[in-house]
């Protein structure tokens, strides 16, 4: 049978060893503030992309949304590029409207309106001949949303022309 004395030597070796396994183990890691902690640091952060443009090159969209391709139309000609693109995701809506408000602005989108219900919410933008119509709805399992990209029409109902060169 072992005394109290041995018992407590076992231990206090138990924990050297243990104490030397974790040492030795965090060493490649720098835990200290090391080049390689900062360089993997710095590499997480270019690799973390949280927004995308997908068919619009000045809307920018949340990467936790997913393209809906068959509700998707978009129409891309050599003078611009319209129609609507659906995207859907489990994000919240609040975020979403948040996220739209201030990138939209980035990309030098004028609100022109919006329209906030329990249900969904509207918001409405617009460029010197471009609107854009950003539709949030938030159904079931996932929150969708839709971009609609039109350019402004003159009375013939022809694209500006200051579209057609952008």
């Amino acid at each position: 049978m072992l005394n109290n004395g041995k018992i407590l030597k076992i231990l206090k070796t138990f924990m050297l060893l243990m104490l030397a396994l974790m040492v030795t183990g965090c060493a490649d890691f720098k835990l200290g503030g090391g080049k390689k902690s900062s360089t993997i640091a710095a590499q997480a952060k270019v690799r973390k992309t949280t927004a995308v443009y997908y068919d619009f090159k000045d809307v920018l969209v949340p990467k936790e949304l997913a393209v809906v391709e068959d509700a998707t139309v978009v129409v891309s000609t050599p003078g611009y590029t319209s129609g609507l693109l659906t995207l859907k995701g489990r994000v919240k809506k609040q975020s979403l409207y948040n996220f739209f408000s201030n990138n939209m602005l980035k990309d030098n989108w004028n609100i022109v309106s919006q329209i906030k219900s329990p249900s969904s919410t509207i918001m409405i933008f617009q460029k010197a001949a471009r609107w854009a119509v950003i539709t949030i709805r938030a159904k079931d399992f996932y929150t969708y949303v839709e971009v609609g990209v039109a350019p402004t029409l003159d009375k013939a109902g022809i694209p500006a022309e200051s579209e057609l060169f952008n």
